[in-house]
């Protein structure tokens, strides 16, 4: 049996079936508002002064120009990036905005493994306390434990 491939249009009743594609979506919060200066990117919050909003456009070129910046000058960058934007940002105020960036990220990086070191500790302090010591933990069954515990602690005095 020879099975003929065909090269028309599918049948109204079959379908194409396309594979996903992995596709993120970047979701930008909204940020406490700390200094009078706004970052570029946010704007202030019109019903609350307290927050600011996220420019997902300009927050978007933000990180294509920290792509081109392996390439170009922080000038060139600044520049290309106002230009884009319709927002003004000078190679200082880009500078301070990467190195703030950098900063928190390198912070976070740290803090994730002082924590991971912790948990590990802990762990440690656990197994150490079950297995090596005379400790011992109370039953849910109520005044039994209370005995228990008494008479324990007189035999070993």
């Amino acid at each position: 049996m020879i099975l003929k491939i065909r090269k028309e249009r599918p049948l109204q009743n079959e379908y194409w079936m396309l594979p996903r594609v992995p596709f993120k979506v970047k979701l930008w919060l909204r940020i406490p508002r700390i200094s009078r200066y706004v970052p570029f990117g946010y704007e202030i919050d019109p019903e609350d002064d307290e927050w600011l909003n996220p420019i997902p456009k300009e927050l978007e070129l933000l990180e294509l120009a920290k792509k081109h910046l392996k390439q170009y000058s922080l000038r060139q960058v600044s520049a290309w990036l106002t230009t884009q934007s319709g927002r003004e940002i000078t190679h200082d105020g880009l500078r301070k905005r990467i190195d703030v960036e950098r900063k928190r990220k390198h912070l976070t990086s740290i803090k994730r493994e002082y924590a991971r070191r912790l948990q590990k500790t802990l762990q440690q302090i656990e197994a150490l306390e079950k297995n090596y010591t005379g400790t011992y933990t109370y039953d849910d069954e109520g005044d039994d434990t209370d005995e228990s515990c008494t008479a324990s602690h007189s035999q070993a005095s």
